[in-house]
């Protein structure tokens, strides 16, 4: 045998034997596999180019490679991935970063593969659910894969709160694909934009109702409500703990890290959030983001040219209030609940939509070399031809600033095989930093369409009506 076989062969019996316990869910708390060893999130937001940019950084050795030094550095023992092709290879930066003690958060959506917000009903087809079930095939084997999130923000504002039951769908579709493949039972959670309207009804509603494949087993919330020297009760995370408590699943900051200040962010918040005063509603977060775009929320630039990274200050003050900042002890007063109560006085339906014909004989198979990765379009049927409106995608992160206001990302995220070169072209937007009230109505989206019985009708009625359901949640 070869010495460049037998080195393989002595690097992946390594790899194997270094992996990484599974992280679990237990009661409102991650462990450490079967352990009382607590475990709290303290990562970052990773997409070269920007959350819905089609990039798959876990596809490119050299890229993630690259950056697990800075991982490390930072003190780092986990990141989110909101792109993932699922027809490339993912083991070597897996391994890597199972290696490094690292573990990975997967949206399994990308702009062009998701539930729209345009038409909800149509964009939840088998097309769509072959492209996320061939994600699962790709990362459920890794013992770093901590977990999946069905959906980023589909729900947005007021009125988009009647999609969410097609979160739980995804989630419940999730669920039984793992459970008939046998793979570990990987969390399923969903990403929520902080909301102030909808936040505690959505957080409910998707953690209600006795089907456990239906409810949500982890919810990360995109917070940037903690900017520069805020405080504790200034900065609204007293009142979060507050909202959240007594919820059943572990909560934790999918994205954090106001930049409205003067300078470099401090994260002051670390404090916080890695403290007593959370620690019994959340497990960590995560900082948005790692890569500097435009919107200036980034720890490192890269130079396209030369490759070279360069630590931005945020880098520094995160390193040095991660290092400075120790966990809770023990269990950080993790507990036992109950699932929530489902909301009711809303004027839509709750009940979750039927799987799409077909289902059944795809979990049989599995997606079968029918997926396409980042080519996939899984909405082109869902829109007229002549249909030129901004269309919101679910996949795409909204890196607010308040509670109260939404910078959304829309694109064309279009029953599909391959994606044409015009429907691509417009489908891909990195985070806006436009922001708009979500109290306003003429902020609400009007583009939906018919889209089934769990939707109601389109009027500004409605939505006045199902603002003063949830202002009295």
């Amino acid at each position: 045998m070869k010495l460049a076989s037998l080195l393989s062969l002595a690097s992946t019996f390594i790899a194997s034997a270094n992996a990484l316990t599974p992280i679990t869910v237990k009661d409102n708390a991650f462990y450490v596999g079967n352990t009382d060893e607590r475990f709290y999130i303290r990562g970052v937001d990773y997409q070269p180019g920007g959350s819905s940019n089609l990039t798959d950084p876990l596809g490119d050795p050299d890229i993630c490679k690259r950056d697990i030094p800075y991982f490390q550095d930072l003190g780092l023992n986990a990141i989110r991935v909101y792109t993932v092709d699922n027809t490339l290879n993912h083991t070597e930066c897996m391994t890597a970063l199972n290696d490094a003690g690292i573990y990975v958060i997967i949206d399994v959506n990308t702009p062009k593969t998701s539930i729209s917000r345009h038409d909800p009903a149509c964009s939840y087809n088998l097309d769509y659910l072959t492209e996320i079930f061939a994600t699962i095939d790709d990362f459920a084997t890794f013992n770093n894969t901590l977990g999946f999130f069905s959906a980023n923000e589909l729900v947005n504002n007021v009125y988009s709160f009647q999609f969410s039951p097609y979160v739980k769908a995804v989630t419940r579709d999730m669920k039984q694909y793992m459970r008939a493949k046998k793979y570990r039972a990987i969390p399923v959670g969903y990403s929520a934009a902080d909301v102030s309207e909808v936040r505690l009804p959505l957080a409910h509603y998707l953690n209600c109702g006795d089907n456990d494949d239906e409810r949500i087993d982890i919810l990360g919330v995109n917070d940037y409500s903690w900017c520069g020297h805020s405080s504790f009760v200034v900065s609204g995370y007293k009142e979060k703990v507050a909202d959240y408590s007594g919820y059943s699943i572990p909560i934790f900051l999918s994205e954090f890290g106001c930049n409205k200040v003067s300078g470099d962010r401090p994260f002051t918040e670390i404090q916080a959030i890695y403290s007593t005063q959370m620690s019994s509603v959340f497990s960590g977060g995560l900082v948005y983001e790692y890569f500097e775009y435009v919107n200036k929320y980034g720890l490192v630039e890269v130079d396209t040219n030369t490759d070279d990274v360069t630590k931005l200050g945020d880098y520094n003050n995160l390193k040095n209030m991660l290092s400075s900042t120790e966990n809770p002890q023990g269990d950080g007063g993790a507990a036992h609940y109950n699932f929530s109560e489902c909301p009711t006085g809303l004027n839509f339906s709750i009940s979750v939509p039927s799987q799409p014909s077909g289902f059944a004989q795809l979990v049989k198979t599995g997606p079968n070399g029918n997926n396409y990765g980042l080519e996939a379009n899984t909405q082109d049927a869902c829109y007229d031809d002549d249909d030129d409106s901004d269309i919101a995608s679910s996949s795409v992160s909204s890196s607010s600033a308040s509670s109260t206001s939404i910078k959304s990302s829309f694109g064309s995220s279009s029953t599909a095989l391959k994606s044409s070169t015009t429907s691509s072209s417009s489908s891909s937007s990195s985070s806006s930093s436009s922001s708009s009230s979500v109290s306003s109505v003429s902020s609400i989206s009007s583009h939906s369409h018919n889209a089934g019985s769990a939707i109601v009708s389109n009027t500004l009625f409605s939505i006045a009506a199902l603002t003063l359901n949830l202002l009295s949640f």
